[in-house]
């Protein structure tokens, strides 16, 4: 593991940018940024456009790692090249911003009120590949839809048991068991949540320690016991469906949790505006999300 990016991510003032859309959310991330659907005839030419916002995202002079700790990338993009040199080799050389790497393969289907991840057999192979391209770590998201004690605790079990497997591999596990905004228990499945991660942090081995990616909890500062649990690396914040200025503003009562936002980072970018227009609106943005942050 590469030091100089673990002490970054560890003690670094900024955010991570959570650039990762895969699929089934791409569509409508391109819609957000002004590209209909009629603009593409198939699935190579939705990802090479979605390929393109994000190129221009990370090669604007905005995006640096003086307020952007990491980013998190789809794996196609981990594949692709961002102005000539390999995606996560120009993030961390050109720009100083560390490189993440989406691992799962989607949720499967509802179950105690949760959705855990799909099975995810070429793990081995993808974490081998993807320290070779120079990725620090990884990002896998279940999801709570209610305060399921038997769901919750087969998400954090699950997500413990392949984090073990990406700590092996020599990459930093971001655990992602996001609690849906939507929930009417929301509150309710936090502290499950918290009681059951904590469970599994005091009995991870000596030497490994992970992040974790949650949902702005309910009440204020609810995971400052998570922030300074000895084998948690970082706390980040996803916006789950919130707008930047409310994420920002929920964010800000949490100390010690930054944030790793993706619809609400691009909100406002836009396909047809001129360069210096998207420079100055992700400069904004990006400015707005880095003192969230760092309060």
């Amino acid at each position: 593991m590469n030091q100089d990016q673990l002490k970054k991510v560890s003690t670094g003032n900024g955010f991570i940018a959570a650039l990762d859309q895969s699929g089934g959310s791409t569509p409508k991330a391109l819609k957000l940024y002004g590209v209909e659907e009629s603009a593409y005839k198939n699935e190579a030419e939705m990802f090479d456009l979605v390929h393109a916002m994000r190129a221009r995202i990370v090669s604007s002079p905005a995006f640096t790692g003086e307020r952007v700790l990491g980013a998190i990338l789809f794996e196609m993009t981990m594949d692709r090249q961002f102005e000539g040199m390999d995606a996560a080799q120009y993030l961390w050389e050109k720009k100083q911003v560390v490189p993440f790497l989406k691992v799962d393969k989607g949720l499967a289907d509802e179950a105690d009120g949760v959705q855990v991840m799909k099975p995810m057999p070429e793990l081995d192979a993808l974490l081998a590949r993807a320290a070779k391209k120079g990725i620090f770590g990884t990002k896998m998201r279940s999801v709570v839809n209610a305060a399921n004690a038997k769901g919750i605790e087969a998400v954090v079990a699950q997500q413990f048991a392949v984090g073990k497997q990406i700590l092996a591999a020599g990459l930093m596990p971001i655990i992602e068991p996001e609690v849906n905004i939507n929930a009417n228990d929301k509150k309710e499945a936090e502290a499950l949540l918290k009681a059951a991660l904590i469970k599994e942090l005091d009995a991870l081995g000596a030497d490994q320690k992970v992040m974790l990616k949650l949902t702005i909890p309910t009440v204020d500062g609810f995971y400052t016991e998570l922030v300074k649990h000895p084998k948690v690396v970082r706390v980040v914040a996803l916006s789950g469906g919130y707008s930047r200025d409310e994420s920002n503003a929920m964010l800000a009562k949490n100390p010690g949790v930054i944030a790793s936002f993706s619809r609400a980072l691009t909100e406002g970018l836009s396909a047809q505006q001129s360069d210096a227009e998207f420079n100055g609106a992700l400069d904004k943005a990006i400015e707005a999300i880095y003192q969230a942050s760092i309060i």
